[in-house]
């Protein structure tokens, strides 16, 4: 295994309490207890994942996010705060970051986010086409009929996550698991928000892309002339 985590919190307790839980299932750990070292060393050691307190010194944990997300979008970011409202997700998500755990927390759900995030960034293949979408995986560039499209981060994975399920119906508790994390099954608001967004950047007010199964949840359906 020997993936390597940075885990990015200022509570020593936390941070021996993470440590020696992912020790334990064979990661490598490099503590910070700040957000502004943690971004310098993301260039010399090349994480495999991060983990990042909100309420940090100097730099929230959000605000890391999102500078790391401006050169980085490809490594996962797991978010760890004491706040626990679905607006505090919302904005934790939409930073950037893949997942979000509120505190307290238990140590096998933590490692088990973790196992999965690190899944999660093992790419298939590193390109995906369909008719009038390209889909770089390799830099997350996204282009619709050789338009390079201006998504944001959640939107990019929900749209990954439907072409890459195409040949079903994905349910919403299984994009909601997936895009936003365990804390967001049944809290639908979130997804709602995003896939309006995405239809009105693809033009897709005729759901030609993104068709509603009611009471279901989605699916991709472009067909071979949608563009006409």
């Amino acid at each position: 295994m020997n993936e390597r985590i940075f885990v990015i919190e200022d509570d020593e307790n936390i941070q021996e309490i993470v440590k020696l839980s992912l020790e334990s299932n064979g990661y490598q750990v490099i503590l910070f207890d700040n957000a502004i070292d943690a971004i310098a060393a993301f260039h010399e050691f090349a994480p495999d994942l991060a983990i990042f307190d909100v309420m940090l010194p100097q730099m929230d944990g959000i605000t890391a996010v999102k500078k790391i997300r401006e050169t980085n979008t490809q490594v996962p970011i797991l978010i760890l705060s004491a706040k626990d409202t679905e607006i505090d997700k919302i904005h934790g998500l939409d930073s950037g970051s893949d997942d979000y755990m509120t505190k307290p927390f238990g140590v096998l759900e933590l490692c088990a986010r973790v196992r999965t995030l690190l899944r999660r960034v093992q790419p298939k293949s590193k390109q995906i086409k369909t008719p009038s979408l390209t889909i770089d995986k390799s830099t997350h560039v996204v282009t619709h009929f050789d338009q390079i499209m201006d998504l944001t981060h959640k939107e990019y994975q929900l749209l990954l996550y439907l072409i890459e399920n195409k040949q079903r119906v994905v349910e919403r508790d299984e994009l909601l698991n997936n895009i936003w994390g365990y804390d967001f099954i049944g809290e639908s608001r979130a997804l709602d928000v995003h896939i309006r967004s995405l239809r009105k950047k693809l033009d897709d007010d005729g759901e030609k892309y993104i068709k509603t199964i009611r009471s279901v949840g989605y699916r991709f359906v472009e067909k071979e002339d949608s563009h006409d």
